[in-house]
């Protein structure tokens, strides 16, 4: 059960970014596995409970060690988080609902961060069929949310003949609705699993509608 993260979890995220080495970490390991990674750990399992039917659909929790195949000069990362995506080959082409906390705050929401251009081509072909499914989707998910989803956009948009899609034409990838929020009494305590579930719920009808393009 998530109990919430403490300041110590931001201790040890500032721990990291100021002294990223294995040295520092072995001897702050036991702060990193009580304070970061088991409650991450935990908020995972909360927020995954309604997709747990959702067939195809996974959790996954980072770790802080950085894969050594990518040669990076430091051995740790300074941030953990939570994806909730399709099984699939490479997050970053799928869309996903995410949780990160770093030194700097966390953030969470929404995201299709590198789409493959034939996944934006099935996009716009899809929404050239059926486009008042999709701007009732557009609409009543960014009045739930209480902000709009935004994107990456071509320097040309790709033509259409249907004017209230063309700003939708011109997105080319990072489709996403992301809350950030500094750290404050708020993200010590329960309560943020609670607050970040119900964002999650009213962006899985997007993230379910872009689904429908998985690679």
């Amino acid at each position: 059960m998530f109990t919430g993260f403490t300041p110590e979890t931001v201790d040890f995220l500032w721990g990291i970014r100021l002294n990223n080495n294995r040295e520092w970490f072995l001897a702050n390991k036991k702060q990193y596995v009580d304070t970061l990674y088991e409650p991450m750990k935990a908020l995972g399992k909360e927020l995954f409970q309604p997709f747990l039917d959702h067939s195809g659909t996974l959790l996954k929790v980072s770790r802080i060690y950085r894969d050594a195949r990518m040669h990076h000069p430091l051995p740790y990362k300074e941030s953990l988080w939570i994806c909730i995506r399709q099984d699939v080959e490479w997050w970053a082409e799928n869309p996903c609902l995410f949780f990160d906390i770093n030194p700097d705050g966390i953030n969470y929401g929404f995201c299709l961060w590198r789409p493959r251009v034939s996944t934006m081509k099935d996009f716009r072909d899809y929404i050239t069929a059926k486009p008042d499914d999709f701007l009732e989707l557009i609409r009543s998910t960014e009045e739930a949310v209480g902000m709009p989803i935004t994107a990456d956009l071509y320097k040309r948009p790709k033509p259409t003949d249907n004017p209230d899609l063309v700003p939708y034409f011109a997105w080319k990838g990072n489709i996403s609705c992301i809350i950030h929020e500094d750290f404050s009494e708020s993200t010590f305590g329960p309560e943020l699993a609670h607050r970040v579930r119900e964002f999650f719920e009213k962006l899985t009808p997007i993230y379910d509608y872009f689904s429908r393009f998985r690679v």
